[in-house]
């Protein structure tokens, strides 16, 4: 499958692109180049906002017009539109030569959002978060890179991979809690390749970006290589289902690294699909106390 359409924006390394289905647009960050985008679907009109730190990624907030993030270090209201940005706090081991990376909310309104080791390959002290209830809890442990976080249609199963092991995890989610319980292995990618952004389709199937490898993987819900779209660059990092019906899969790419040197690298490639992607949740952001300006 061709791509319909490629959005050229040459990130560094774009990454958490995310449908807004009330305003008709796709949003998604460079992480290095301190850039948030948004894609008006009709018009095809472009913005581009800088950042006021590195902003890992991000999500909707319900009746509100901030977007809850995931800064490099530590979480925050952030208006884009006027550069505003409230803490609301660092979470508990992060640590030095780590940064905040994948984050999405779940279906009942909860931001979950993972560490990742910048400077040490060989230390995996990272931690998975969530922020819910004014609270911000330390949920995962021992993790090198966070990425793919993603929930079941039903929410009843929350998929979560560390980069690092080449490995998707499979948790059993209490969508009235958000408690994790039995993991187990639900997929491993291929040796030069890593899984990194997800996002689960409406037949409960799992997309996966897999970076290093050109491509997004479908698996089954049972952990099966479904299908394989080739990306015509080897770094894909995340992935969405966007359009007014849901039926385009919208993939982020990197050009940092070895794929400097791609055509494309760093673009928003656009693929119809025969499927169809899941509402995005927005953050339920009850009451949080002021907060202090974050510093970039």
């Amino acid at each position: 499958m061709k791509p319909h359409e490629r959005i050229e924006v040459a990130d560094e390394l774009g990454e958490c692109v995310l449908w807004d289905d009330i305003a008709g647009a796709v949003w998604w960050t460079d992480i290095e180049g301190r850039t948030l985008h948004r894609l008006d679907w009709e018009t095809r009109a472009l913005m581009h906002y800088p950042t006021p730190a590195r902003l890992a990624s991000f999500g909707f907030i319900d009746g509100r017009r901030e977007l809850i993030a995931a800064f490099d270090n530590g979480f925050a209201l952030y208006d884009p539109l006027h550069g505003t940005v409230d803490t609301l706090g660092r979470p508990e081991g992060l640590g030095k030569g780590q940064r905040m990376n994948d984050g999405r909310v779940d279906r009942q309104g909860r931001f979950w959002a993972g560490g990742m080791m910048e400077a040490e390959e060989s230390r995996s002290e990272a931690c998975l978060y969530c922020v819910a209830d004014a609270r911000i809890e330390t949920r995962v442990r021992g993790i090198g890179i966070a990425n793919g976080l993603c929930w079941s249609p039903d929410g009843t199963v929350c998929y979560f991979a560390d980069s690092r092991q080449g490995t998707i995890w499979r948790f059993a989610f209490d969508p009235d809690t958000g408690a994790l319980s039995g993991r187990t292995e639900f997929a491993r990618s291929a040796a030069g390749m890593c899984p990194d952004g997800a996002a689960v389709d409406s037949e409960g199937y799992v997309w996966s970006a897999q970076w290093g490898g050109g491509c997004v993987i479908r698996y089954a819900p049972d952990g099966r290589v479904d299908s394989v779209l080739d990306i015509p660059v080897s770094q894909p990092t995340c992935v969405t289902f966007g359009g007014p019906g849901r039926d385009h899969l919208l993939v982020t790419t990197a050009r940092c690294g070895r794929a400097a040197g791609e055509t494309g690298a760093g673009d928003l490639f656009v693929y119809n699909v025969a499927v169809q992607g899941l509402k995005e949740s927005r953050f339920d952001i009850g009451t949080w106390p002021q907060a202090a300006e974050l510093e970039g």
